[in-house]
C-alpha cells in the first residue's frame, strides 16, 4: 500500500487545478501593451494587500494561544516569526509608488478586501491554520527573477519603482518552502487539512480575479 500523501503534497495537487486560471490572469496583467498604467494599479493593490499581512499573522498567533491543540504552539511560533519577516514590506510599496509618481488608494480594490477579509473570518471562525493556505498561494506565486527587469524596460519607470518585485522574487521561494515544511510538521487533523486546502483554493480564485480586474482596460476588456 502506498504511503499517505503529506499535507503539502495534498495542497499542491489541489492548487494544480487552479494554476491555469491564475497563470492566465498573470499573463494578462503583465502583457506589454499599457503596462505602465497597469503596473501602477498593481502597486496600489499590493500595498492594500500587503499591509494586512502582519496583522493577519499576529491575529492567527493570538488565536493559536487560545487553542488547546497539539499544533497550536508550533503554528503560533511560525506566525510570529513570519510576521517579523514581513514587517515593513508595505513601506516598500509606498516607496515604489512614490518612485512611480503615485500613492496608495483611499479605498482598496474589492478583491483585496475579500482576500484579506476572508482570512480574518477563517482565523476567527474556522481555524488559524487556514492562513497557511492563503500564504502558500501568495508566496508560491512569487515574481520571477527576471520580472523586475522586464517591467522596467517595458514601462520606462525608474529602478526605484521595482524594489518590492525584486525583493519578493528573492524571498518568496524560500518562504513557500518553509510553509510546506510547517504544514508537514504540524499534527493536523483531516478537517484542518481541508481548511488549509479550501482557504488556498479560495485565495487562488480571488487572486486571479484581482489580476484580471487590474488587467482590464477602461472599456472592461482584459
Amino acid at each position: 500500500m502506498s504511503a499517505a500523501l503529506s499535507a503539502s503534497d495534498t495542497l499542491g495537487i489541489k492548487l494544480a487545478l487552479a494554476a491555469p486560471a491564475l497563470d492566465a490572469a498573470t499573463a494578462a496583467l503583465w502583457r506589454p501593451t499599457g503596462l505602465r498604467r497597469r503596473y501602477v494599479r498593481y502597486l496600489v493593490a499590493m500595498h492594500a494587500l500587503v499591509r494586512a499581512s502582519v496583522p493577519l499573522l499576529e491575529r492567527a498567533a493570538a488565536r493559536c494561544a487560545a487553542l488547546d491543540e497539539p499544533a497550536a504552539p508550533r503554528l503560533a511560533t511560525y506566525c510570529l516569526r513570519h510576521a517579523e519577516e514581513e514587517r515593513g514590506h508595505d513601506a516598500w510599496l509606498l516607496d515604489d509608488l512614490a518612485a512611480a509618481g503615485a500613492g496608495p488608494a483611499a479605498v482598496p480594490p474589492a478583491e483585496v478586501v475579500e482576500l484579506a477579509g476572508s482570512q480574518y473570518y477563517r482565523i476567527e471562525h474556522e481555524h488559524p491554520v487556514a492562513l497557511l493556505g492563503y500564504m502558500a498561494v501568495l508566496e508560491g506565486h512569487a515574481p520571477s527573477p527576471t520580472l523586475a527587469g522586464r517591467l522596467a524596460a517595458a514601462t520606462g519607470l525608474p529602478d526605484a519603482a521595482f524594489r518590492t518585485v525584486r525583493e519578493h522574487a528573492e524571498l518568496d521561494g524560500g518562504h513557500a518552502d518553509e510553509i510546506h515544511r510547517v504544514l508537514d510538521e504540524l499534527p493536523l487533523s483531516s478537517g484542518e487539512r481541508t481548511v488549509v486546502c479550501v482557504s488556498a483554493l479560495h485565495t487562488a480564485d480571488l487572486l486571479a480575479r484581482l489580476f484580471l480586474s487590474l488587467a482590464a482596460e477602461p472599456g472592461g476588456h482584459p
